[in-house]
Order: structure tokens, then sequence, then C-alpha cells
């Protein structure tokens, strides 16, 4: 197996950091990024994507005390610790270090330059992305900044309620569970050492005066539009009488627009699937207010279309989250309360959850969801619509007969939405660096024979195998969008016959159900190979049949 670089690793030849070779201003800048981001290792003496040293490599101590020593000279506010020589069973040695996240400070070179760490790429900061980590850091404190109300003086009930849902979780040990009272509530950070609860702890257990008294605390309007974009019902949740789980079950109970139901046929029987699956709900109300940044002003907006929900919250992705990572990037905004909502079992895990809310959208055939994101908001829409009722009806056969990972249900829900899909754009939709990571997603699905491919290389395509669904008789219309090559060039042979000589876009037209570049990738082949005949250039090309001699 072979390991590659990611958002916490960063692996370096022994020649980036020894001799004349050495890039020691570089691995500074991985350092930078690091320390902004959430922290890492730098494994100095083995190559990205290898498995161990070069046989029989060595390491002298003096030279990588030397290195670390450099490194700290050529950073601020960097925290480097456990540098570490080890012995591979190769024989070969390499080392390794630690960089701390910052808190409070932005960790820079002594240039004067910022970075963050972005999957696994070290990233420039600056302007409005400087902007946005100066107050990620103030944010990052803001749970644990204490308040002027003594734990005494807490909501006794709430008080009550948090220490007994901790102790009810499934997801809590016992080892936390069989801690006293004032120790579960110092574990989350709720209270100070002298017993003063903290913003976090006014949060959980205060009163509605005391949350109040916050500078941001959580609030929600929630808005429901008719067809014609006119508000028909609006609901507020301004009065901080609720924690945030209070909340949440509130709002839940209340959007009733998000529990509607679609009826579709299923065989002989009628079928009632949710326009919104509520882990999704779920999963992005808790995402709203977890991720919400306490230090600026914003209402979170929940608004209700015939067609789609949209939900939106102040201050925008974490810094190194974007739309095009968020499937498989971490936050740390606000960590003691994702924690918390974790450890009560009222979120998936402890980031982001997102690989939660495409499963489920993927398993119910319905659209991934959009992401968009500013310095002062993110929003994500979800639509209600089913993609293909045949598609869930495949995903349902499946869903009986397979046992899958969450990673295999995503992947086969794309694939089965778009019926064909290319391994290029199949990475990009799984939001993956590099196309050799597609086989982790892909699991046991070509194995099974759920999905097999066409093509080789970047120009390989996915889709699932008709022989599968014929014997499971789900009564499937066959599509022109799967079509094998040589059918399409005998199609587009007939088409020629037919209508004689064409535009390709007269072709395209005619043939409206297979995607337009197969088409043209079939035409161009057929020339080459002297099937077709090209006349013209290249605006007014047409094709016709050749002659059979």
């Amino acid at each position: 197996m072979e390991f590659y670089e990611d958002k916490n690793i960063e692996y370096k030849r022994i020649d980036k950091l020894f001799g004349k070779k050495a890039v020691l201003s570089d691995i500074a800048e991985e350092c930078v990024a690091f320390a902004n981001a959430q922290g890492g290792w730098i494994i100095a003496g083995i190559s990205d994507g290898k498995t161990e040293p070069p046989p029989y490599q060595k390491i002298d101590p003096d030279e990588m005390n030397k290195v670390v020593s450099r490194l700290r000279s050529l950073t601020d506010s960097v925290g480097f610790v456990n540098p570490e020589i080890i012995t591979h069973e190769n024989s070969g040695q390499f080392f390794k270090f630690r960089i701390l996240p910052t808190s409070r400070t932005i960790a820079t070179t002594t240039s004067g330059k910022v970075f963050i760490r972005i999957t696994d790429k070290c990233m420039p900061v600056s302007g409005e992305d400087l902007t946005s980590l100066a107050a990620d850091k103030n944010a990052f404190q803001w749970e644990l900044v204490p308040t002027k109300t003594s734990l005494n003086n807490a909501d006794e009930k709430a008080k009550t309620e948090f220490l007994n849902d901790i102790r009810n979780s499934p997801k809590i040990s016992d080892f936390i569970k069989n801690k006293d009272n004032n120790e579960i509530l110092s574990y989350y950070q709720l209270i100070t050492e002298d017993g003063i609860l903290t913003n976090l702890g006014v949060l959980w257990m205060g009163t509605p005066a005391q949350r109040a008294r916050l500078a941001y605390p959580i609030t929600v309007q929630y808005i429901v539009y008719n067809t014609n974009g006119e508000k028909i019902r609006k609901t507020d949740w301004h009065f901080h009488q609720f924690s945030p789980k209070q909340l949440l079950l509130n709002i839940e109970k209340n959007a009733i627009e998000l529990t509607y139901t679609t009826e579709i046929s299923d065989g002989l029987f009628r079928k009632q699937i949710r326009n919104y699956p509520k882990e999704v709900i779920r999963e992005l109300l808790v995402n709203a207010m977890a991720h919400k940044r306490f230090t600026i002003s914003g209402d979170i907006f929940i608004e209700v279309y015939p067609d789609k929900f949209v939900i939106t919250s102040p201050g925008g992705l974490p810094l190194g989250i974007t739309e095009h990572n968020i499937l498989h990037e971490r936050s740390r905004r606000n960590p003691h309360l994702i924690q918390t909502f974790h450890d009560l079992d009222l979120m998936e895990g402890e980031g982001s959850g997102y690989d939660l809310v495409y499963e489920k959208l993927a398993r119910d055939g319905k659209q991934l969801p959009i992401v968009e994101s500013s310095i002062t908001k993110v929003a994500v829409t979800v639509f209600s619509g089913i993609v293909d009722n045949e598609v869930l009806s495949i995903l349902d056969y499946i869903d009986k007969h397979f046992q899958l990972t969450q990673k295999e249900y995503i992947t086969l829900g794309i694939i089965a939405t778009e019926h064909k899909i290319l391994t290029t754009q199949l990475s990009d939709r799984l939001q993956l660096t590099s196309q050799d990571r597609i086989r982790t997603w892909m699991g046991s699905l070509q194995e099974k024979r759920i999905i097999i491919t066409r093509g080789v290389k970047k120009g390989t395509e996915y889709l699932l195998n008709p022989e599968l669904f014929a014997s499971a008789k789900l009564g499937i219309i066959p599509t022109l969008k799967t079509i094998e090559p040589f059918k399409l060039e005998a199609l587009i042979e007939e088409d020629l016959k037919y209508n004689g000589e064409s535009k390709m876009s007269d072709v395209q037209n005619r043939i409206k159900e297979v995607p337009r570049e197969d088409i043209q990738k079939a035409v161009y082949r057929m020339v080459e190979r002297g099937n077709i005949i090209a006349f013209g250039g290249k605006r007014n090309r047409t094709y016709c049949l050749a002659k059979k001699k």
C-alpha cells in the first residue's frame, strides 16, 4: 500500500532538507501552512506515494536538530515538537516532527508570508482570505471565553437535561459517563475551573436572559415561498429560550414543509419518498449552528421553495474548506460545540457531515447539494425532486441485495443518476484530487458486477451493469445514453443513410438522447477509419457515408 500526502501529512525526500539541493525556505512555508490549519506532520526521508525510505538511508541526529532549528528561525508563531528518527525494517531511516496548530495568532514566515494547508497543498493567504483567517482565530476562542454567570445561577433544568443526555448517549465512553457532574461540564468546556459558565456553557445551560446577553447567539428565520416567489409563511426563533438541542428539535417540529413527501409508482404499489431525507435536514441544521461564526452578527435562514430549500448561515466556510473539497475536509471552527453535538448523538461526525448528506441524497436518487460560500455567509441548496424514478428502483434493488459502504453508495448514486460518466468527471463529482484515489470510492462495485467500465485510462467510462438489472427483471426502459460505441456508430450510419449529407449539429439533434460529445467522438473515429467522408471547413463541415467499393 502506498501512502500519499493529505491535509495532515507532508512527505519530503531527504535531499530537500540536507545538502546542496535543500529547500528549507519551501519547507518553512509548509510548516506555516500546517500551523494556520489543523497542524500536521513533516515526514522527512520518504517520497510522496512511497511506502518506505531508501534502503540503508541514515539520518544524523545533529543534522536533524539543525534542520528543525533552522525551520524555527525561518518561521514565526509555529510550534515544532517531537522530532524523532525512525528506522524502517528495510534498514533505512527517516525522521518526522509535528507542527502544532496556532489558536490565537497567525503563523507566518520571517519574510511575512502567510500560508494555509488545503487538502494536500500549501496555499498562500492574502487579502480577503487573510481577514477570514484572522476572524476564524478569534472565533476559535469564543467558546471558551468566561462570562459573568456562575454555574449556581444556570438553568437547573437545562443543566440536568444536558448531564442526563450525555450519560445516556451511545457515543460516550463509560470513562466520561462515570465522571461527576462538574467534571463532565469541565470536560465539555461549559464551565471554568472556578465554576463560571463559558460562552458555550451559556448556550447549553443558560437562562433565556443569559443567552440574550451573548454578543451574537443563535437566531433563526424560517421562510416559505410559493411558486411566484411570494412569502406565505415566516417563523422566527429570536427569543433565546432554547438551548442548541431544544432549538434543533423545535425547528424540526415546526418546519412541516420539509417533511412533505412525493408519491411514486413501485410496480403494483405506490411509494412515499420524502422530498428531503430527515437525516439531511438534521445534518445541515446542525452544521449551520455548529459552524456559525459567533463573533459576527447574522441570522441562520431556512428558505423553502416549491422545488428546493436553502439554508444560509453567517460567516463563510472555514478557511481551507471550499465547495470543491467539503466532502473530504473537516473543520475546527467551534470545535467544542461540534464535539458536544456529536457526543449528544445529534450529528453524524465531528466534521462537516457532508458524506452523510451525499449518501442519503444518492440513495434517494436526488441531485447532490450545491454549496456556495463567501466571506460573510455559506448557503447550501438541496433539491426536492428525484432525478429518475427508474434510478430509484435500481438503488432500492441494490440496497436489498448488497451490503455497500457509504463511499460505494455515494459513487453508485452519482453513476446511476448520470447513467454513464467518465472517470475524470466522476473524480470531479467526488472532489478527488487524484484519479488514482477513485479506487477507494469504487470499492467492490466492480467486483460485485454492479458497475462495469468501458474504455481505458482517462477515457474510462463507468455505467450500471445491464445484465444485473435484466436478471432482476426491474422493467428498466433502455436509454441511448449508455449505448455501446460500435452500436452508436451503426446508428450514425443509419442516420446518414436516410438523411444524407449533414452537419454534425444535425446528426446530434436527430439523435437527441445520446450525449453530443459521444456522437462527436464517434463521427471523428468513423472519419479516421474512412467510414464517413467530411467536406468543407470547420464552421460548415458536413459528413456523408463513404461509398462502398
